[in-house]
């Protein structure tokens, strides 16, 4: 059942049941007003002629009955059981049958005579032991109740008729806009165009949904320009080192005309150049795949993984390499940040070949300096862009994709990224984390050399 046709069975539903008990309400409540005007006109008729009346149907001295007795029927029921009436005999009912020989007492009721008419009777018992019996015809009361009841069917079925076309506008209004935006979705599913204006107007869920599907739209966009971007700067990072190995290669084809150390250059050539490509494509697959994101993230001394990180760089490069940390806490993918500490580290060491590398954590601060040649004006953005080498370091070996890690590591967790000249020389690169709870006041410190 589509969703339009719920829409306008459930209007014309509740529409119909809202009627109904509308109706039902005031056709009971208008019986029994009518039945009570009856009522007060019985007791106005006892009143008048009393239950001690000797006439009937007329006033002893012959003349008109009063004003309360006029469509009135009368009739007397002796203790004996005998009726005299002034109209057709109106049937007696077990409640009036149990007066008789009381003395006392009064009930109303309704019965129907013979030729099926039917009466509202106020039955009162005399000391007599007989029955005086007050009765109204009430066929005008039934009359009115019947056109009531007409009136209401026909109020019943107008208003679910009605209910159905408003339910129709509705449920136009409300799927037109769906369909606009199923239309929209199944265009993005054949076509794979993202470049779409999806129609938004108004201020309710149907708008929502269209400006989330916008958005959602958009961050597709923007993730297949960067993933194109990737592809395009991979393969143009790619060319370099795949160039060499063929020139290389080539070279090796002459392999038994080269000199003894012409081949062992060629060797180490493709020793260097094949780990420089295995590095760089294992650098766009992280990128690329995002591995590290479904590493669970766990509490961790952020001082703790800096000096695992400094111990390793220290050993592997054998330089001067400092840490001041204090206990800064924070929820984040270990492996993740290692990865990130590493290449701010392994950043200072290739860029500045000599003096000494300080690393510092400090509040949720995560800084790497050297004393190398510093950064170039431009350089503090540029540096974090994926491929992006500085002038003085694209005769160095490395992929351009150190930093970008770095980048994409701290915003991952929420921090930031920094690049900035250090006072006294040298550069000082990293990021920031947010922290548990401040770290104690205070700090402590490890090198290397």
């Amino acid at each position: 059942m589509s969703l339009r046709l719920r829409i306008i069975l459930a209007l014309a539903v509740l529409a119909s049941l809202a009627s109904i008990a509308i109706g039902l309400s005031s056709y009971r409540s208008t019986r029994v007003q009518l039945l009570k005007a009856v009522d007060q006109s019985l007791d106005a008729a006892s009143l008048a002629r009393g239950p001690q009346l000797r006439e009937l149907c007329s006033d002893p001295d012959g003349d008109a009955p009063p004003r309360a007795l006029r469509g009135i029927v009368l009739q007397l029921v002796t203790r004996d059981a005998a009726v005299t009436s002034c109209a057709d005999v109106l049937p007696l009912t077990k409640r009036d049958r149990d007066l008789i020989g009381a003395g006392r007492g009064r009930v109303r009721h309704n019965v129907s005579t013979a030729n099926g008419e039917q009466f509202r009777v106020l039955s009162i018992a005399v000391p007599s032991g007989g029955v005086v019996q007050f009765a109204r015809s009430l066929t005008e009361t039934n009359d009115s109740l019947s056109h009531i009841a007409r009136r209401t069917l026909w109020a019943v079925m107008a208003i679910a008729i009605g209910a159905v076309l408003i339910g129709w506008w509705i449920g136009r209004q409300v799927t037109r806009r769906l369909e606009h935006l199923t239309d929209a979705a199944r265009q993005v599913a054949s076509t794979g165009s993202l470049d779409l204006e999806v129609p938004v107007h108004g201020n309710d869920e149907v708008t929502t949904l269209a400006q989330s599907m916008q958005a959602m739209l958009a961050a597709l966009a923007a993730s297949r320009a960067a993933q194109r971007q990737l592809v395009q700067d991979a393969g143009h990072e790619l060319r370099t080192p795949l160039t060499s190995l063929r020139t290389n290669v080539s070279v090796l084809r002459r392999y038994d005309q080269l000199a003894a150390d012409s081949r062992q250059q060629i060797l180490d050539d493709l020793d260097s150049e094949t780990r420089e490509l295995t590095a760089l494509v294992n650098e766009l697959v992280d990128l690329a795949t995002d591995r590290a994101s479904d590493e669970v993230a766990q509490t961790a001394n952020l001082g703790e993984l800096a000096r695992r990180i400094v111990e390793r760089a220290t050993r592997r490069s054998g330089r001067d390499i400092t840490l001041s940390a204090d206990q800064s806490t924070a929820v984040v993918r270990v492996g993740a940040v290692e990865r990130a500490m590493q290449n701010l580290v392994d950043n200072a060491v290739k860029f500045a070949p000599t003096g000494p590398i300080e690393m510092a954590v400090h509040n949720g601060r995560i800084a790497v300096r050297d004393h190398g040649p510093g950064l170039a004006a431009g350089d503090e953005v540029n540096v974090f862009q994926r491929f992006y080498r500085a002038v003085q370091a694209r005769s160095l070996p490395g992929s351009g994709l150190g930093l970008s890690i770095v980048q994409t590591v701290a915003e991952s967790h929420g921090g930031t990224v920094f690049a900035t000249n250090a006072p006294g020389g040298g550069a000082e690169i990293g990021f920031t984390l947010p922290l548990m709870l401040p770290p104690p006041s205070a700090g402590s410190s490890a090198g290397g050399g």
